[in-house]
């Protein structure tokens, strides 16, 4: 397989499964579940999708590595000012502990998903197959969350198993993700500011969400400029260069799992696709995500 097909059919399956996998970041169900552990209530929205309590969001995706301090899961994370995770679960482990926290993630999710799409959506058992056959080659080191993942019982729902699978391969796809930007020399301020601009946004704008502070970017902005990336507020030749080849790098770190699927990649993509349009309707998910700006960026 040629790197640019690499790229499409890679691509496609990240983008399939975000909003599926993903929900689980805005499921009213998880959000429910995190306020009766003692956490805040939803912090405001993204055009009527309920957003997560900070704590909340550190403490349950980082209860995936378990009960570990907030500078392990800051460095698994990658792309959050660690000084705010620290933080945030320092507080967040006074409340409960990984265990606990990690079962109301898992119920959450599987809840919100089983509400949209119900207990028996058309291909479930099929893509649960198919997403087993797409698992089953990777290899876990060098990769914190994904490892987090595999290390987590399975779900007895069809849907709770394909959100398992799906959860694995996203969090597969991100640890590959941050080695290429690591390898590239960038730093965690960095790369939010040039994916910012290599999507079309504003700088300081989505990276705004990971709690740097505008030294941090003023200083992060200089260092690009330095380098011959950004200019005048955006992207050089060089810097889109670098930011494309980032993204290509990530895919080709999926090529054993697209290689081993072939055709099944596509198969699987035509039955969770109508899924995630279904959870974006219900406003499970955001109606624009990482995904979607990282592929009209390379349209």
């Amino acid at each position: 397989m040629d790197s640019a097909q690499l790229s499409l059919d890679a691509r496609r399956l990240g983008a399939a499964l975000e909003p599926i996998i993903g929900q689980v970041y805005f499921s009213k169900e998880c959000h429910a579940n995190y306020v009766a552990l003692g956490f805040g209530p939803s912090a405001g929205d993204f055009n009527g999708v309920p957003a997560p309590d900070g704590a909340a969001y550190f403490c349950s995706r980082g209860s995936l590595l378990g009960q570990v301090p907030g500078e392990l899961i800051a460095a698994a994370f990658a792309v959050f000012n660690p000084v705010a995770v620290v933080a945030a679960v320092n507080y967040g482990w006074t409340l409960t502990d990984a265990q606990t926290i990690c079962t109301a993630r898992d119920s959450g999710a599987i809840a919100q998903l089983h509400r949209i799409l119900g207990e028996q959506p058309n291909g479930a058992q099929r893509a649960c197959e198919i997403l087993q056959g797409a698992v089953a080659p990777l290899r876990p080191e060098g990769r914190p969350l994904f490892a987090g993942v595999l290390a987590q019982t399975t779900p007895d729902s069809v849907v709770g198993k394909v959100w398992r699978l799906g959860d694995m391969l996203r969090e597969y796809r991100g640890d590959s993700h941050t080695a290429a930007w690591i390898s590239a020399g960038l730093d965690a301020t960095e790369i939010g500011l040039i994916s910012e601009l290599y999507w079309g946004l504003p700088m300081r704008s989505y990276s705004r969400t990971r709690a740097w502070t505008d030294a941090d970017f003023d200083a992060a902005t200089e260092r690009l400029t330095s380098r011959g990336l950004v200019a005048e507020g955006a992207l050089t030749i060089l810097g889109r260069e670098l930011r494309e080849n980032i993204e290509i790098q990530t895919d080709q770190q999926m090529r054993t799992m697209v290689e081993s699927l072939g055709n099944r990649l596509h198969e699987v993509c035509d039955i969770i696709e109508p899924w995630g349009r279904a959870v974006r309707a219900a406003h499970g998910y955001p109606a624009s995500g990482p995904h979607d700006l990282a592929k009209a960026a390379s349209n």
